[in-house]
């Protein structure tokens, strides 16, 4: 498994019942996840002072209840990179922390070589990812068919004091828009996609993971420099083993690319029980 496990402004302070117990810097919310299927195994006081608590209702929704005055955004930091944190509805704030561990193994590999980098991410949200690979000094194309979203990883880039580099922004259905890539000519050396088990696009498009994912990789590698650097595949669909992705990347940029691949859980290190909680998985192509 590989576990973000290098954060100081997020903390998994503990995990049970049906909830994990986190920290945000200075703030600590409780949230459902639906992997916590074990009793709270530890003091109990640790859970009974949070500024933020998601209800789940039956129906499948839920309504933050919050217990301090919180702003409307605060900034976390991981190494240099800044991230806008608000609590908004079904339980999210933003960010991904998980992610993390991929952000590092990114940077590190933009950084590896003085050639230019060109990153495209799909299914961009918030721009975790953007922001790390515009940090190591890629170009980088985000995508992602929510205008919301978009606006979000704007401000991420902002507050982290990259405003300066080339990212370009984009609100569209990502199947659609790397198409038109492939028209225009323009290729990546790195890409990157978290897409969701289930969506919609701009126009109405129905996206299902099981059905789309290979021929969207498929349709990626027409955007994929002939000098590709990496390719990551994020997946949070239960059942969808990480053998799956080594898979579709063997069947696609490794079969044409060679390199190396590999694919595991990815999950956060919880600090009261010293387990760890898993948090989908991720498939990772590297020359």
């Amino acid at each position: 498994m590989w576990i973000a496990d290098e954060w100081k402004d997020y903390e998994l302070i503990d995990t049970g019942n049906g909830e994990k117990l986190e920290r945000w810097g200075k703030y600590v919310v409780r949230r459902p996840d639906p992997q916590v299927i074990w009793p709270i195994d530890s003091n109990n006081k640790v859970w009974r002072n949070v500024d933020g608590h998601y209800h789940r209702n039956s129906s499948g929704g839920g309504k933050w209840e919050f217990f301090s005055k919180l702003p409307e955004h605060w900034t976390i930091s991981y190494e240099n990179l800044k991230f806008n944190i608000k609590p908004m509805g079904f339980k999210h704030t933003g960010l991904f922390p998980e992610q993390a561990v991929n952000w590092s193994w990114m940077m590190e590999r933009i950084k590896s070589t003085d050639k230019p980098v060109r990153v495209l991410n799909l299914f961009a949200y918030t721009g975790g990812a953007t922001v790390a690979a515009a940090y190591a000094g890629a170009e980088v194309c985000h995508v992602d068919a929510a205008k919301g979203m978009v606006s979000w990883a704007k401000e991420n880039i902002a507050v982290s004091k990259l405003a300066d580099r080339k990212v370009r922004f984009i609100v569209d259905d990502v199947l659609k828009f790397v198409q038109r890539e492939n028209r225009r000519g323009r290729q990546y050396e790195g890409i990157i996609m978290d897409p969701p088990s289930y969506g919609r696009g701009p126009n109405g498009e129905v996206w299902k993971i099981e059905d789309e994912l290979y021929n969207l990789v498929s349709e990626c590698m027409h955007v994929l420099s002939p000098n590709p650097l990496f390719f990551l595949i994020n997946s949070y669909t239960t059942g969808l083993a990480p053998t799956v992705l080594t898979n579709v990347l063997k069947m696609t940029v490794g079969k044409k690319h060679g390199g190396h691949i590999a694919s595991d859980e990815i999950g956060l290190p919880i600090t009261q029980s010293g387990l760890v909680l898993p948090c989908g998985a991720s498939g990772r192509w590297e020359v």
